[in-house]
Protein backbone atom coordinates (compact mmCIF):
# COMPACT_ATOMS: atom_id res chain seq x y z
CA UNK A 1 0.00 0.00 0.00
CA UNK A 2 1.05 3.27 -1.20
CA UNK A 3 2.09 6.49 1.90
CA UNK A 4 1.85 9.46 0.96
CA UNK A 5 2.93 12.03 4.11
CA UNK A 6 2.93 14.86 2.07
CA UNK A 7 -0.42 15.22 0.49
CA UNK A 8 -4.00 15.33 1.45
CA UNK A 9 -5.58 12.61 3.27
CA UNK A 10 -8.30 12.89 0.24
CA UNK A 11 -5.31 11.32 -2.56
CA UNK A 12 -4.14 9.15 0.39
CA UNK A 13 -7.40 7.44 0.67
CA UNK A 14 -7.79 6.91 -2.77
CA UNK A 15 -4.17 5.86 -3.05
CA UNK A 16 -5.12 3.39 -0.50
CA UNK A 17 -8.16 2.17 -1.79
CA UNK A 18 -6.76 1.95 -5.72
CA UNK A 19 -4.21 -0.62 -3.90
CA UNK A 20 -6.77 -2.78 -1.87
CA UNK A 21 -9.05 -2.92 -4.77
CA UNK A 22 -6.14 -4.16 -6.98
CA UNK A 23 -5.88 -6.91 -4.45
CA UNK A 24 -9.10 -7.86 -4.48
CA UNK A 25 -9.42 -7.94 -8.55
CA UNK A 26 -6.02 -10.35 -8.61
CA UNK A 27 -7.72 -12.62 -5.82
CA UNK A 28 -10.85 -12.82 -7.74
CA UNK A 29 -8.92 -13.77 -10.12
CA UNK A 30 -6.59 -16.10 -8.43
CA UNK A 31 -10.19 -18.08 -7.41
CA UNK A 32 -11.76 -18.25 -10.92
CA UNK A 33 -8.66 -19.75 -12.13
CA UNK A 34 -8.00 -22.05 -9.28
CA UNK A 35 -11.88 -23.04 -10.11
CA UNK A 36 -11.28 -23.17 -13.60
CA UNK A 37 -8.73 -26.20 -12.88
CA UNK A 38 -11.30 -27.61 -10.67
CA UNK A 39 -9.51 -27.27 -7.26
CA UNK A 40 -10.69 -26.46 -4.35
CA UNK A 41 -9.54 -23.47 -1.61
CA UNK A 42 -8.46 -26.37 0.89
CA UNK A 43 -6.86 -28.33 -2.35
CA UNK A 44 -4.88 -25.28 -3.88
CA UNK A 45 -3.78 -23.82 0.00
CA UNK A 46 -2.41 -27.44 0.38
CA UNK A 47 -0.50 -27.53 -2.94
CA UNK A 48 0.70 -24.10 -2.15
CA UNK A 49 1.73 -25.01 1.38
CA UNK A 50 -0.07 -22.28 2.91
CA UNK A 51 -3.39 -22.45 5.40
CA UNK A 52 -6.62 -22.58 4.01
CA UNK A 53 -7.05 -19.67 5.72
CA UNK A 54 -4.55 -17.14 3.81
CA UNK A 55 -5.50 -18.48 0.23
CA UNK A 56 -9.38 -17.34 1.14
CA UNK A 57 -7.69 -13.71 2.50
CA UNK A 58 -5.20 -13.62 -0.97
CA UNK A 59 -8.47 -14.62 -3.01
CA UNK A 60 -10.68 -12.01 -1.30
CA UNK A 61 -8.32 -9.16 -1.59
CA UNK A 62 -7.45 -8.77 2.08
CA UNK A 63 -3.97 -10.71 2.14
CA UNK A 64 -1.42 -10.72 -0.95
CA UNK A 65 1.17 -13.39 -1.50
CA UNK A 66 4.70 -13.63 -1.33
CA UNK A 67 6.90 -13.72 -4.30
CA UNK A 68 7.85 -18.10 -3.89
CA UNK A 69 3.82 -18.18 -3.45
CA UNK A 70 3.14 -16.40 -6.74
CA UNK A 71 5.74 -18.88 -8.24
CA UNK A 72 3.82 -21.65 -6.84
CA UNK A 73 0.73 -20.62 -7.83
CA UNK A 74 1.52 -19.99 -11.45
CA UNK A 75 3.05 -23.55 -11.62
CA UNK A 76 0.24 -25.16 -9.74
CA UNK A 77 -2.59 -23.18 -12.24
CA UNK A 78 -0.30 -24.04 -15.05
CA UNK A 79 -0.43 -20.54 -16.41
CA UNK A 80 1.71 -17.18 -17.36
CA UNK A 81 2.09 -13.67 -14.91
CA UNK A 82 0.33 -12.44 -18.05
CA UNK A 83 -3.13 -14.52 -17.34
CA UNK A 84 -3.18 -13.75 -13.51
CA UNK A 85 -2.81 -9.84 -13.92
CA UNK A 86 -4.81 -10.06 -16.73
CA UNK A 87 -7.82 -7.81 -15.65
CA UNK A 88 -9.56 -6.99 -18.56
CA UNK A 89 -11.79 -3.95 -17.55
CA UNK A 90 -9.46 -1.69 -17.31
CA UNK A 91 -8.77 -1.62 -21.02
CA UNK A 92 -10.17 1.13 -23.21
CA UNK A 93 -14.27 1.78 -23.15
CA UNK A 94 -14.63 1.07 -26.72
CA UNK A 95 -12.33 -2.49 -26.06
CA UNK A 96 -14.57 -3.56 -23.21
CA UNK A 97 -17.94 -2.68 -25.21
CA UNK A 98 -16.21 -4.66 -28.13
CA UNK A 99 -15.72 -7.64 -25.90
CA UNK A 100 -19.10 -7.67 -24.26
CA UNK A 101 -20.18 -7.57 -27.81
CA UNK A 102 -18.41 -10.52 -28.81
CA UNK A 103 -19.46 -12.62 -25.48
CA UNK A 104 -22.99 -12.20 -26.10
CA UNK A 105 -23.22 -13.11 -29.61
CA UNK A 106 -21.52 -16.30 -28.43
CA UNK A 107 -23.86 -17.39 -25.82
CA UNK A 108 -26.17 -19.83 -27.13
CA UNK A 109 -28.80 -20.01 -23.81
CA UNK A 110 -31.35 -17.35 -24.82
CA UNK A 111 -32.57 -17.45 -20.77
CA UNK A 112 -28.95 -16.02 -20.44
CA UNK A 113 -29.36 -13.86 -22.91
CA UNK A 114 -32.68 -12.30 -21.60
CA UNK A 115 -31.38 -12.09 -17.93
CA UNK A 116 -28.36 -9.60 -19.78
CA UNK A 117 -31.37 -8.19 -21.55
CA UNK A 118 -32.83 -7.23 -18.10
CA UNK A 119 -29.77 -6.15 -16.95
CA UNK A 120 -28.45 -3.89 -19.44
CA UNK A 121 -32.70 -2.59 -19.38
CA UNK A 122 -31.89 -2.01 -15.84
CA UNK A 123 -28.97 1.00 -16.16
CA UNK A 124 -31.19 2.86 -18.53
Amino acid sequence: MYKLSCYGLGIKYKIEYMSLNIKKQIGQRIKTLRANKGLSQEQLAEKLGIAPRTLCGIEIGKNFFTASTLEKILEILEITPQDLFKINHLQPQEDLVEEIITTIKNIKDREKIEIIYKIIKAFE
